[in-house]
């Protein structure tokens, strides 16, 4: 019994923990899920060869669309959302490095 117990617990906070990493963007915070969603957007307007560049001008488009996670909306009503969103947009190719906590950008691991 305690050994199920045990296994219970440390289930839950494996799981628990794979929520806690966050990327930081400017004075906003996201959850490493909902960034991958965000890229995922993203990459269905602009091919993953394309520059940052036409990423940051997506940003219009991505706010637009209904999928976007809830947490971007005060990104997209920022001033400086299209920089923003290029610097996502460039976190997408490190987000390996991101869910070990390797990335600067990343915390709470």
């Amino acid at each position: 019994m305690k050994t199920l117990l045990l296994g219970v617990l440390l289930i839950l906070a494996v799981s628990l923990s794979s929520d806690a990493v966050v990327v930081r963007e400017g004075e906003f915070s996201f959850q490493l899920d909902s960034v991958k969603r965000l890229l995922a957007l993203m990459a269905k307007d602009i091919p993953a060869n394309q520059s940052s560049r036409r990423a940051a001008s997506s940003a219009v488009a991505v706010c637009d669309n209904p999928a976007l996670p809830e947490e971007f909306q005060p990104l997209c009503q920022s001033k400086n959302a299209r920089a923003s969103f290029s610097r996502l947009a460039r976190y997408s190719r490190r987000l390996g490095v991101c869910e070990i906590c390797a990335f600067a950008a990343c915390t709470g691991c």
